[in-house]
């Protein structure tokens, strides 16, 4: 039951963060499926949807993590991992320093954002939508969803690459383009030392994971970002409704279970935030 929460927590978060994307990274603009592609965007309609959905709904968080607000300000935060950094300041701080935050010039300049968000089921087998996928302006990769081998299927962008150190791809490049964010969500402290040990190639984390994560992972730190952890806090307390002070042996429970095996990947597509699964 875990795993299952923990697999629809991440999904629900992928499609939350398309619609963050139209508010906090560029100003007022959204986008409607019609067919004259010369439509201008709505102003202000994804932040009056937004507040349609999320109670409180606010356009000040950064979708990334960002060293300064850990270093000159240090940004207090009212939870733990995974809905907050209280207690892994320290870790995240030497984490930050190598990292950044920003989006590529590629992606933020655009007007309209059309975006994909493509899993790791069964649902797009025989499917022949890989060129439809390409087509979108962003495509959001959950885990490990493979690619190579299954591009007629599943296309062959990936924008970006949301991840923990347990599902993580050992060769970054394999799976990916060479300009892929890697956007690693963090669950647990561990996971924060795992990455700092990876990038600076520091003794690995060996403890504390349900399943061994790579111990090489030949990645760029300029295409790794953390995502901030206040959408985990959003997606789960107000989309899914989830609580959020788990039971001490829930916590130590989940750190043990698996999550489904890698296979050949589903897709949901948006071309709004508030579009129907397809």
């Amino acid at each position: 039951m875990i795993n299952k929460a923990r697999g629809k927590l991440l999904g629900v978060l992928a499609l939350f963060l398309v619609m963050v994307w139209y508010s906090i990274y560029r100003e007022d603009s959204f986008y409607f499926p019609v067919a004259d592609n010369r439509t201008s965007c709505p102003q202000g309609e994804v932040q009056r949807k937004a507040a349609q959905l999320i109670g409180n709904y606010s356009r000040a968080q950064p979708l990334f993590l960002q060293l300064r607000d850990y270093f000159w300000e240090k940004t207090p935060s009212l939870y733990e991992l995974p809905y907050g950094t209280k207690g892994s300041e320290d870790v995240l701080l030497r984490l930050l320093s190598i990292t950044h935050h920003s989006l590529p010039h590629s992606i933020q300049s655009l007007k309209c954002r059309r975006c994909a968000v493509v899993g790791n089921g069964h649902r797009l087998r025989n499917s022949s939508m890989g060129d439809t996928i390409d087509g979108y302006d962003v495509v959001i990769r959950l885990n490990n969803a493979p690619v190579h081998g299954y591009e007629q299927d599943v296309g062959s962008k990936t924008s970006l690459r949301l991840f923990y150190p347990e599902s993580a791809h050992f060769d970054p490049r394999a799976e990916n383009n060479p300009d892929t964010l890697l956007v690693l969500v963090p669950f647990k402290p561990m996971d924060f030392q795992w990455m700092e040990a990876i990038l600076n190639d520091k003794k690995r984390v060996r403890k504390g994971f349900w399943k061994q994560p790579p111990l090489i992972w030949e990645a760029n730190p300029e295409q790794v970002r953390i995502l901030n952890p206040y959408y985990m806090e959003v997606t789960a307390a107000k989309l899914l409704h989830l609580p959020m002070k788990q039971p001490r042996k829930a916590k130590q429970a989940s750190a043990t279970l698996t999550l489904p095996t890698r296979s050949k990947p589903s897709t949901t597509t948006s071309r709004s935030p508030s579009s129907p699964w397809l």
